[in-house]
């Protein structure tokens, strides 16, 4: 999605914007590193902007600090935010309510209709793009995906109930080079934890990667 906005003459890019675990100081369900999103933000160019959540969170307070966060940016002048959703229309119209009367736009660059999502795939791979799979839902894929790369040959692996681009959250990834950001980031795997059928696989900063670029 990035790759696609930064191409446009449309849009101006702000920041980027995630949510964080504060108990464990990691992404909300990809379980990545802080450390690791700050240098990816500081890699593509961008200001990084995290919303943390407590852990456990309510859907209530997702949303108060969510709101909390929309306004502030509508302040600074933000007129859109950009949403990587694929398919999934349920989740899209939610989008569109959290902004509703914000004065921010929701926008959908990379939407493609579920018939769509397989030759998305295969473009983000033919631009460069170097992911590796950090959580696995093992109810909807196998275990021994976990901390593999996101590539051609685990594609022609998955299950065909598999959405290739993870959209029901069969997978979630890390992405650590591509066209939108100049420099990779070098990464090692470690410790990979299952926590109630979730398999996190950690992925963690290295200064002599042993991960295939």
């Amino acid at each position: 999605m990035l790759s696609v906005l930064q191409q446009s003459e449309e849009y101006e890019l702000a920041g980027l914007v995630t949510t964080f675990n504060e108990a464990a100081d990691r992404v909300a369900m990809h379980a990545v590193r802080r450390e690791l999103v700050e240098q990816q933000a500081h890699a593509i160019g961008l200001p990084l902007f995290p919303i943390r959540l407590p852990w456990p969170c309510s859907n209530e307070e997702y949303e108060r600090r969510m709101s909390q966060f929309i306004e502030s940016q509508a302040d600074r002048g933000v007129t859109h935010f950009a949403f990587g959703d694929l398919y999934l229309e349920d989740i899209r119209d939610y989008r569109i309510r959290q902004l509703d009367g914000s004065g921010i736009e929701p926008i959908f660059p990379i939407w493609c209709g579920r018939e769509g999502t397989a030759g998305l795939a295969e473009e983000m791979i033919q631009s460069g793009l170097r992911a590796v799979l950090t959580c696995v839902d093992t109810s909807q894929l196998s275990a021994e995906f976990s901390g593999r790369l996101f590539d051609r040959q685990l594609l022609s692996e998955l299950p065909d109930h598999v959405d290739p681009c993870g959209e029901n959250g069969e997978f979630h990834t890390f992405c650590f080079a591509g066209p939108h950001q100049p420099q990779p980031i070098d990464i090692d795997l470690g410790e990979t934890r299952n926590r109630d059928g979730f398999l996190f696989c950690d992925v963690i900063p290295t200064k002599n990667s042993s991960v295939r670029r």
